[in-house]
């Protein structure tokens, strides 16, 4: 994605069910939780590089022995400034290799373990921001530690909810809400459930052991998310040694689990469990929609429905471009992407691949980028065959300039490392920002066309400042921008930060559409519309910003488009092909969220937010619509 924006973060989950003693024995150390922790969070850093975080319980503390560690970090790399603290502590610890007491005397020796990746999707990047967030309480079943990749569109009729029941909640943020929330019901379940037993002449200290085996952590979940609206994975630790992650009915953030009898894991991503653990595919299950992996204190593990499934509609986003591409089903996925943009592609270089050359922008492309050339090898493979079948006589020769004839594949562009683009004034800023890539010189011909694919398209701000001016350099005939995603036309409000509509170049041309054809009032007309909904529930509130996106075709879009980021100065022919919802539909048949593409939302919460988008946007005020 040439544009890059914030997006998704992640989660890692770890349950030790053997003493730590058999881990030292087994496996050389009693750190291979954290060891696996490590791993699961570095082959997961590309779901979040503003902040990591990590938390781990001991089962059975002494009394007045700290039994929750946390550390987290918003440095330039935060997952290894966590764990070489996590390390420094531990080392200053005699024979800290030793298993025998070593729970009672080591920091971070446990067998719970919680880590978290944070992109900022709102919020400022400081510590405070970061996850896992905590809650805490003498009562060691009251304590609450909570991680999770999420976004709710209701923050605000949830966080009243909190104010009704007599709280006074620190902040307004989603995080603290549902810390807060999930919170609330952990007290009252508590409470209750001690009323019942100091009515049966119970000590304090026996209740809270009861408590401590017995607690409800599937009810306490169902109370505290049945009215969420948004999407979410949440993983959370509990004082008392329970533990949960769960995951929203409509299964737009992943989750995905392992367990045998050594371990429980969790993560988002599934090729991380697969790396750290040394895991076939098949050993590694999705949380369902709505269900929620609960796994008690005294290790018994299983899948609980929370809430009822809705439709699913997984974040197809995730098979675009957030996950990593070394999930096997995702490397398909993308592959088959590129090859539904061959004949799209044909068409603009006119059937001319003699003079076309093929690459990609950026590196996240690549995958797309083998599937588009499968597709074009086999369009020459039948080509070759057909010309083949129309010789009457040939020569050896005849047959070998045939069979010679390959895709022209090169390496166009590199990117630099980043440019401090800083130290210039305004006016020779974009100058930088252009030569952030740089390209191969040589392999483009004057009367060669340029295709290059991304994976996606957001603002085109890259595309105007740098990319196009860089690729003109090369002298082509005609640029061709191929983007493995449809037009990003709506807003997110799952956790992906897109939620200006400006921020959208397919936006902007619509707008520029309308007023080229005289048109305008019709954005007022739609402004009205979403704002008389404004104070409706959020389920009965209808998406009108649809309206605006079907009065043009999805090509006239493009070529707008392609007018409004062509640099000024540029001479070449730029012509834009986008992937359609059908294509996204066809290559990811799993994971049809296709809501920043459709306008079509999996929860109610997320039309309420595209109209307030839009009247933002009317109204010029930069503000978050949730």
């Amino acid at each position: 994605m040439s544009d890059a924006i914030k997006h998704e973060c992640g989660i890692a989950f770890i349950r030790l069910l053997k003493p730590l003693s058999f881990y030292r024995q087994k496996y050389g150390t009693w750190m291979y939780g954290l060891q696996r922790l490590y791993l699961l969070m570095e082959k997961q850093h590309n779901r979040g590089q503003d902040g990591a975080g990590v938390a781990t319980l001991k089962l059975n503390p002494s009394y007045g022995q700290p039994y929750i560690d946390r550390a987290r970090s918003v440095s330039k790399s935060p997952i290894n400034d966590i764990f070489d603290e996590i390390y420094t502590k531990i080392q200053k610890v005699e024979n800290y290799e030793e298993t025998e007491n070593i729970k009672e005397n080591v920091r971070y020796a446990g067998e719970l373990y919680l880590g978290h990746l944070r992109y900022a999707t709102h919020g400022k990047t400081t510590i405070e921001n970061v996850h896992p967030v905590m809650r805490f309480n003498n009562w060691k079943a009251k304590n609450l530690v909570l991680a999770g990749n999420f976004n709710l569109t209701n923050v605000d009729e949830i966080f009243n909810h909190l104010v009704d029941e007599g709280q006074h909640p620190r902040d307004m943020s989603d995080t603290v809400t549902v810390l807060e929330k999930i919170g609330y019901y952990l007290d009252t379940t508590y409470s209750e459930m001690y009323g019942k037993y100091i009515k049966k002449g119970l000590s304090g200290k026996e209740i809270s052991t009861i408590i401590e085996n017995t607690l409800d952590v599937e009810k306490i979940l169902h109370k505290a998310t049945e009215d969420f609206d948004g999407g979410y994975a949440i993983a959370g630790i509990i004082g008392n040694g329970d533990a949960f992650v769960l995951r929203d009915p409509n299964g737009i953030r992943p989750a995905f689990y392992y367990a045998d009898d050594e371990i429980v894991v969790a993560a988002s991503e599934r090729p991380a469990l697969q790396t750290a653990f040394k895991l076939d595919v098949e050993d590694i299950r999705e949380i369902e929609p709505g269900n929620a992996l609960i796994v008690k204190r005294d290790g018994g593990c299983s899948e609980k429905r929370i809430l009822t499934a809705g439709k699913r509609r997984a974040c197809s986003f995730e098979r675009i471009y957030f996950s990593r591409g070394t999930d096997k089903f995702i490397y398909e996925e993308r592959k088959k992407l590129g090859q539904q943009l061959v004949p799209a592609i044909m068409k603009s270089i006119d059937y001319d691949l003699k003079n076309t050359v093929l690459s990609y922008i950026p590196n996240t492309a690549e995958i797309a980028f083998y599937g588009m050339i499968d597709g074009i090898e086999k369009y020459m493979v039948q080509e070759k065959m057909n010309r083949i079948s129309e010789l009457k006589t040939f020569s050896e020769n005849d047959l070998y300039n045939i069979i010679q004839c390959r895709p022209r594949i090169e390496k166009i562009a590199v990117k630099d490392v980043k440019m401090r683009t800083f130290i210039t004034e305004d006016k020779s800023r974009n100058d930088m920002v252009e030569h952030v890539y740089d390209v191969t010189y040589g392999v483009v011909r004057p009367d060669d066309n340029l295709v290059i694919i991304d994976d996606s398209i957001v603002r085109g701000t890259t595309l105007k400042t740098s990319i196009l001016r860089m690729l003109s350099r090369l002298n082509p005939k005609k640029i061709v921008i191929v983007s493995s995603a449809p037009q990003i036309r709506y807003p997110d409000c799952y956790g992906i930060d897109m939620t200006r509509m400006t921020e959208f170049c397919a936006f902007r041309a619509v707008i520029e559409l309308l007023h080229e054809s005289g048109n305008w009032q019709i954005i007022n007309d739609i402004y009205q519309k979403c704002k008389a909904q404004q104070h409706l529930p959020k389920e009965k509130i209808v998406n009108h910003v649809k309206e605006i996106y079907a009065l043009f075709t999805d090509e006239a879009i493009s070529k707008k488009i392609a007018e409004m980021l062509r640099p000024d100065n540029i001479e070449v022919e730029i012509e834009l092909i986008f992937q359609t919802i059908e294509g996204v539909q066809n290559a990811c048949p799993n994971h049809n969220g296709d809501w920043y593409f459709s306008g079509n939302y999996p929860t109610p919460g997320g039309n309420r937010v595209v109209n307030n988008a839009f009247i933002n946007y009317y109204e010029n005020r930069d503000i978050r619509p949730y």
